[in-house]
């Protein structure tokens, strides 16, 4: 074997990244693996001859004003792609720039696949993208704005997906920025279906294929909605097919423009936008029964969606504890004090304390009739603790709450109460900070470093992190049981926390995908926010004594869950797995189908 080779195998992984591929910029990225080379277009080619059935794909483009350099990219972006059946259907919106209109003649003589209408007067971008629609004649409509671009293997790569999932009616992709001289940045690597990030940001947007029979059953784009037209699109094209019949591919498939005065680069630009989108939420949130308030994110332009309660259900909180008493009282009198939910109790689970003090404040704390205090005698053991409170709360919620955390906000309980009452919702965790403000907690991705870790980790806390994430409502894999929220019927539906295989460590992921197993979806807010000086009381489960331990659990998780780790719905293929901190893999683990 060569040295070399042998030398790199030998290395941890993210060392033979490393020397493989030392510039780690998304420019060379791109040139990597996400440039197609003559031998891709031949086997793309080979692919499209073998396709069992090749759809027509009309992609839709109304036209209003574009600078014409960039409408003619858009265009032939189009002409360029590997797939053929294809066939570009224009709308142009009465545009005022008179070298639009020959233009737009000029490329509809030359290639019969392009076909333009003219309107009369200028009807603003729903009306335009309808009287595209009106010329579209193929089984599925692909949306194109008039001065992006859509990468040669676009169309083949929905066809592709089409071919292997062929009930589905709506594809989305990941996208990317382009400026005016071609370069590209700025990619967006987008999770699985994602239904709580999607109410807070549109991220179907680009590209977005539709099949059009269900496009012209919910009566297409609709007027009053401009600017979010295609959000609102979206949004009643998934109630009407539901999720199982939507499909994300990771790949950039997008293009979308940015240069001085366009929405890509400032949101500004389109300042009736976020209203637009606002108004679509609602309605959507209307339609499908759901009683929530809709209000704008911290990160500009987005949505934050607020579940409201028609009145409180009874929550047990559950704070185990071994002595550590100033810790402990300051937790307790933040959820007595200073939280603004008041139909509660608290039960302190006491795990062996033997300093004075720590009874003390015990008796103390008892005298509140919201607190109990119960003894957990046996050896710790964090599952057995949490199931043994479980069994004896009167909650209809239960709250699992460490006892070094420190209540920040006083409507965290109540935000993830709304959302744990949420029937689809199996578990809510809550954004928590280490005590000098950074993020310490912002949602639990699988499979980071062959296990589990959390995102947005070190950020600080009003970073909104990757394409606003890390201050919006999403879903994720699994959340922390540091302060975890869940009706105390999917806790009893699920068996509670694995106290045999997972006594000390991981215990909460595997909760977290024992319930996503039966259906229900994990959410993390970023509206409940709690200090959390983490592993206080115990210290590091990683400490020399504890390490076996630690790492018989590692074992299990893994052994376990086994695919579910390497596979994360809500974390793209084409990130690391190295860290959860969202940067490019080197290589992607997004398969290309050629």
């Amino acid at each position: 074997m060569d040295l070399t080779r042998h030398l790199a195998k030998a290395l941890p992984r993210q060392l033979r990244s490393l020397i493989g591929y030392p510039d780690r910029s998304y420019r060379a990225w791109i040139e990597a693996f996400d440039t197609v080379r003559d031998e891709d277009r031949a086997r793309i080619a080979a692919r499209i001859a073998a396709l069992p059935d090749r759809p027509l794909i009309s992609v839709i483009m109304p036209v209003y004003d574009p600078p014409p350099q960039f409408l003619t990219r858009a265009i032939e972006s189009v002409r360029a792609q590997l797939y053929p059946d294809w066939e570009l259907c224009i709308a142009d919106d009465a545009s005022t720039k008179p070298e639009i209109r020959p233009l737009l003649a000029r490329y509809a003589a030359a290639d019969p696949r392009i076909r333009v209408v003219y309107r009369t007067e200028n009807g603003h971008i729903a009306r335009a993208s309808n009287a595209a629609l009106a010329l579209a004649r193929g089984a599925f409509v692909a949306l194109l704005d008039h001065d992006d671009e859509l990468p040669p293997h676009a169309l083949y790569l929905i066809a592709a997906e089409l071919a292997a999932h062929p009930d589905t009616d709506i594809f989305y992709s990941d996208e990317d920025k382009i400026d005016a001289r071609g370069r590209r940045f700025s990619p967006y690597f987008k999770p699985d279906w994602n239904p709580d990030l999607f109410l807070a940001q549109n991220v179907i947007s680009h590209l977005g294929v539709y099949r059009r029979s269900l496009v012209e059953a919910i009566g297409g784009f609709r007027t009053g909605f401009e600017g979010s037209q295609d959000y609102d699109l979206a949004l009643r094209a998934i109630e009407r097919a539901g999720p199982a019949r939507l499909r994300h591919i990771p790949h950039i498939l997008y293009h979308w423009r940015a240069f001085p005065g366009s929405a890509a680069l400032r949101v500004e630009e389109k300042n009736y936008a976020p209203d637009a989108a606002k108004r679509a939420v609602e309605e959507h949130l209307l339609r499908t029964g759901r009683k929530a308030d809709v209000t704008a994110s911290p990160v500009r332009g987005l949505q934050r969606v607020r579940y409201l309660l028609d009145a409180e259900p009874r929550v047990s909180i559950i704070v185990p504890t071994k002595d550590m008493a100033d810790m402990t009282s300051r937790c307790v009198e933040g959820i007595l004090d200073r939280t603004d939910y008041r139909n509660l109790e608290i039960l302190i689970v006491d795990n062996n304390s033997v300093e004075s003090e720590t009874h003390a404040f015990f008796d103390r704390a008892a005298r509140d009739p919201r607190v109990r205090v119960l003894r957990y005698d046996a050896m710790f053991n964090f599952s057995a603790i949490n199931n043994f409170a479980a069994r004896q709360a009167t909650g209809e919620v239960l709250v699992l709450l460490n006892n070094d955390t420190d209540v920040i906000d006083p409507h965290w309980l109540a935000e993830m109460v709304g959302n744990a009452m949420r029937p689809e919702i199996g578990a809510v965790g809550a954004k928590l900070l280490y005590p000098d403000g950074s993020i310490q907690h912002g949602g639990v991705i699988v499979g980071i470093g062959g296990l589990a870790d959390h995102a947005f980790r070190g950020l600080e806390r009003r970073d909104s992190g990757p394409f606003g994430r890390a201050q919006l409502q999403q879903n994720f894999s699994a959340v922390t049981g540091a302060c975890l929220a869940l009706r105390k019927s999917v806790y009893d539906e699920v068996g509670g926390m694995n106290e045999r295989d997972l006594r000390v460590a991981y215990n909460d992921v595997d909760l977290c995908l024992r319930i996503r197993a039966k259906a229900y979806l994990i959410v993390w807010t970023p509206y409940a926010e709690l200090y959390h000086h983490e592993s206080a009381t115990r210290g590091s489960d990683r400490a020399p004594a504890r390490r076996p331990e630690f790492e018989r659990e590692m074992k299990f998780l893994k052994e376990y869950w086994g695919e579910a780790l390497r596979d994360d719905p809500y974390y793209n293929p084409n990130l690391s797995l190295d860290h959860a901190n969202f940067e490019l893999a080197f290589p992607p683990r997004a398969a290309k189908p050629w």
